[in-house]
């Protein structure tokens, strides 16, 4: 009975379980049938029974949807009675599914498999904190099991690369970094490499790696790694394809080994010798780098001369011997012959008859010889005695007569030859053989007595200038008004380069009259004792006047302009700290600079100051430079004084440096400095073909002597303050410019430069002798930078009416460049056309600070700074506005400034000081694409109101 009660619990128990099943199922099937808007939920559980809970067999995967494409959803479990897919939290419907049943034929459990389908519209209408997502609930007699949740996207691929591959120019071996930034995608899109559209495996050639962050980076370049390559992106939906980026692998020249040294160029004497190189160790290619440094190499040689040898003076005579002969002997070491020298000619050794033929005659005895004889050949011999001393006797008294003479001529005459040293002139041209009176003659007191032009004096100095002095020296008519009646005897060409032997003699003739009619001054003459303190008076007269200007500057920075110098100092604004202000003053300095080797200055030495101020932002300093910068041929280096008053290298233009930046304009060096000193640029020519601007200018002016004009030719480094010490050096002589300046590319290849008048009017004007050409040395003119070089010619007119004067002025480098000067002017100050010295537009405001100093608003500058000092993914950052405004080297150094932009573009205020041209930098930042600001376009009140606005802000 108790196994029967016990079977019968049991039995309603199993009926019960059955029920409360049927129940939940019917209670789910309803719910299915209703959807979820009831707000019903199926229980997530069961009551325990007998069995195992379900097991996944398969779960729902990611999975993306593909344009308007549904995907399925899948779910397998096994033992399971039901599956149903929940979504975002809510139940699928019933209908939405669709089921398959089985059995699974080796444990006998019964599986299910469950699909689903989701559109795009589903995905697009969902909103929820994550991505849409799907999940499996399985039912069993156990209970419940849930899958994994699996998302569902809808997959793109934009168009554009966040990151294209940018084109590289590298050295052999050196490394490549291409960057690749593929599309925003979903799923993200996988990136593989093309070079010349052949696909890059990476696992093939070790040198290349493509894994890191879909970067192609090859460590060591080679030649066949020039090509063109392309980034490539794909995922499930399409594939995009970057930019091609070129890649260029250059070869840097190399020098091969030098050849050896050729002989001597002469036999003899002093020449020289050289030995050259060739770029081929590599030789440069793909546009790399050729060799830096000379390709011929030249050294000075000395080669022994030969010298001839030249006999001793016969010794004496031997002792008569019995053969009445006697000897005399004489070496060939007067000098002797060496190196390869002639042997003396003639014999060393001399016999004589030493009893005059007494002894020898047929070999007989002297008491055999006859008396007769002996009577004859000694009075022969008596009157040859005679002959020889009477002619001695008149050589002695003709040498005493002349050394008499000339000791006499000495003692009356008190004349010294150079009256002006040489090297007081520059670039010399003629000799000069002057007849002058004696000292204390008194023709210039007496015209009733003669000049005495017996006695020679000799000026030996070029008729080219340096100082103005001198020109007095050479062209007044203290030199050459009293030998009016000159004759001149030209024993070379008419004309006669520095250096040459050959000299002009003047011979003058007497006059009956003291000076020539009109000349009022007097007429002194410079003895060998006067010579040293009258050139060292010249020596202290001064030469030249320091240029100088100052300004006081604040906290909102400034302008500091030395006017018609083209040398300028830019204070960015902040660059002095608040409530400080400085008075910054800039001088142009007198030339102390001592050149090494074959190094030239080629600007002013600019001196900004004080030297113990300190800036927190590089400030910018122009200094003009006369170097034709166009080609390669200059190795230009910025210089500094210590305070030894020694120069040393601060960098060279080419080179990368943190310390501070120069940019080279075709004009002008603009340096970026953090300390004030004296600086200047020296150039070192590489090759024959470097270059330096001359600027060429005549002037001209009346002489003291009414019928006589003077010009002058000036050849001067093309920097505005070398020609503004001309200017200025002429406004104190009187002197006009008579045509336009034109510049001159003078080579430094060591040919002279020649300066020559011609077409003078024949019947109206004559040129002085000696003066229609003149000849500079090289040397004179590629170091002209210490003073003003120029050439005097001075012209005479036949009457007092002629006023007008043309001719033309050829200044030309031998084998180099040549300038025509057309002169066209009166010599009337009244009638002259005035010729202007400089454009004023500098010169108005020497100092200017505040806004007004700068060409771009405040407001706007800050602007600028804000957007590209800012790092960008897309590269579009200060280096980009470094590019587009043409400074592409050395960006180093911008990157270690707190705000690089600002240092840019304090760089571009210094360039554009003059024509302030925004509507370049307005284009660059348009083509940037970063700012919409269009500088161009904004009107004149608007930039007015943007400085008002800003000089309020800052208590102005």
């Amino acid at each position: 009975m108790g196994r029967a009660a016990a079977a019968g619990g049991g039995a309603g128990g199993a009926r019960r379980w059955l029920s409360w099943l049927g129940l939940c199922f019917w209670t789910a099937g309803a719910a299915a049938a209703r959807g979820t808007d009831n707000g019903e939920v199926l229980p997530e559980s069961i009551p325990s029974a007998p069995g195992t809970l379900p097991h996944f067999i398969e779960e729902p995967d990611d999975a993306y949807i593909i344009k308007s494409n549904p995907i399925a959803l899948r779910c397998k479990a096994r033992p399971a009675m039901q599956i149903f897919f929940k979504c975002n939290g809510e139940w699928v419907h019933q209908n939405e599914h669709v089921s398959e049943e089985s059995l699974d034929e080796s444990s006998g459990l019964k599986v299910r498999e469950v699909f689903i389908n989701v559109t795009r519209q589903q995905v697009e209408d969902f909103h929820g904190p994550e991505d849409y997502w799907c999940q499996c609930v399985a039912w069993s007699h156990l209970g419940t099991s849930k899958s994994r949740k699996a998302s569902v996207r809808i997959a793109y691929l934009r168009k554009n690369f966040e990151q294209d591959p940018q084109g590289r120019e590298v050295p052999l071996e050196g490394m490549i970094v291409l960057h690749c930034r593929p599309p925003e995608g979903v799923p993200a899109a996988e990136v593989e490499w093309l070079k010349n559209e052949e696909p890059i495996d990476s696992e093939q050639d070790e040198n290349i790696d493509t894994r890191a962050d879909h970067n192609l980076i090859i460590r060591q370049a080679r030649l066949s790694d020039s090509g063109n390559y392309t980034c490539m992106a794909a995922n499930i939906v399409a594939k995009r394809r970057s930019l091609s980026a070129t890649v260029v692998v250059y070869v840097n020249g190399g020098w091969s080994s030098w050849t050896e040294w050729s002989a001597c160029n002469v036999r003899c004497g002093r020449g020289w010798q050289k030995r050259s190189r060739t770029c081929t160790n590599p030789a440069p290619l793909n546009g790399g780098a050729f060799c830096e440094g000379m390709s011929v190499q030249k050294i000075t040689c000395t080669s022994l001369c030969p010298v001839d040898g030249s006999w001793e003076v016969w010794s004496e005579w031997s002792v008569c011997s019995p053969e009445c002969e006697h000897l005399r002997i004489r070496e060939c070491t007067a000098p002797p012959p060496r190196n390869g020298g002639k042997f003396c000619e003639g014999l060393s050794q001399e016999s004589e008859n030493c009893t005059d033929g007494l002894c020898i005659l047929d070999k007989k005895p002297l008491h055999e010889i006859k008396p007769q004889r002996w009577s004859r050949r000694g009075i022969e011999n008596a009157s040859d005695i005679a002959l020889y001393s009477g002619l001695g006797a008149a050589v002695v008294a003709v040498a005493v007569l002349v050394i008499g003479v000339t000791l006499y001529r000495r003692s009356q005459s008190d004349y010294g030859v150079d009256v002006i040293d040489s090297s007081a002139l520059t670039g010399g041209f003629q000799t000069f053989n002057f007849k002058t009176v004696r000292q204390g003659n008194s023709l210039l007191l007496n015209p009733s007595m003669q000049p005495d032009l017996t006695v020679s004096r000799t000026y030996s100095g070029p008729i080219c200038l340096q100082d103005p002095l001198d020109k007095e020296l050479m062209t007044e008519s203290s030199l050459f008004n009293p030998l009016s009646d000159i004759k001149v005897k030209v024993q070379s060409s008419f004309m006669v380069s520095l250096g040459v032997s050959e000299r002009a003699e003047y011979h003058g003739k007497n006059h009956s009259g003291t000076f020539p009619h009109g000349n009022n001054h007097s007429f002194t003459t410079v003895h060998p004792r006067n010579k040293t303190p009258y050139i060292q008076n010249l020596s202290s007269l001064p030469t030249r006047t320091e240029l100088r200007t100052t300004g006081v500057f604040g906290h909102l920075g400034g302008r500091l302009v030395m006017p018609n110098t083209g040398v300028s100092l830019l204070i960015p604004h902040g660059a002095i700290p608040e409530e400080n202000s400085w008075e910054i003053y800039m001088s142009i300095n007198q030339g102390d600079l001592q050149s090494d080797g074959s190094e030239v200055l080629l600007s002013p030495e600019v001196t900004c100051g004080p030297p113990d101020m300190i800036v927190t932002t590089p400030f910018a300093l122009t200094i003009p430079h006369c170097a034709d910068v166009s080609s390669e041929h200059w190795n230009i280096h910025l210089k500094k004084r210590t305070q030894q008053g020694k120069w040393e290298e601060v960098m060279s233009v080419e080179d990368e440096s943190t310390s501070c930046y120069c940019l080279l304009d075709p004009f002008a060096c603009h340096v970026l400095l953090d300390s004030f000193g004296t600086y200047a640029l020296t150039g070192e020519p590489i090759t024959d073909c470097a270059v330096k601007q001359l600027k060429v200018a005549v002037f001209g002016c009346m002489s003291c002597n009414s019928l006589d004009y003077n010009l002058r030719v000036y050849c001067v480094d093309n920097t505005p303050c070398a020609f503004q010490e001309v200017v200025s050096d002429e406004r104190h002589q009187g002197g006009q410019l008579l045509e336009e300046p034109k510049l001159l590319h003078f080579k430094g290849n060591t040919f002279s430069l020649q300066i020559s008048v011609l077409d003078i009017p024949p019947f109206l004007w004559r040129i002085k002798p000696f003066t229609a050409c003149q000849e500079v040395p090289f040397s004179r003119v590629w170091c002209s930078n210490r003073q003003p070089l120029h050439c005097a010619f001075s012209l005479e007119r036949y009457t007092p009416t002629t006023t007008q004067l043309s001719c033309k002025i050829c200044i030309r480098q031998l084998k180099g460049h040549e300038q025509i000067l057309q002169v066209q002017t009166s010599i009337l100050e009244s009638e002259r056309e005035t010729i202007t010295f400089f454009a004023q537009e500098d010169s108005t405001y020497p100092a200017q600070t505040g806004p007004k100093a700068f060409k771009i608003p405040y407001s706007i500058r800050q602007r600028i700074c804000a957007t590209f000092d800012t790092p960008n993914a897309k590269g579009k950052d200060w280096q980009m506005l470094a590019q587009k405004n043409s400074i592409n080297r050395n960006l180093s150094y911008f990157a270690t400034q707190s705000s690089p932009s600002a240092v840019i573009l304090n760089l571009w205020e210094a360039r554009h000081q003059h024509d302030g041209d925004l509507d370049s930098l307005a284009c660059a930042l348009e083509e940037i694409g970063r700012t919409h600001t269009k500088l161009s376009n904004m009107t004149e009140s608007q930039l007015e109101e943007a400085d008002f606005n800003y000089s309020r802000q800052n208590g102005l």
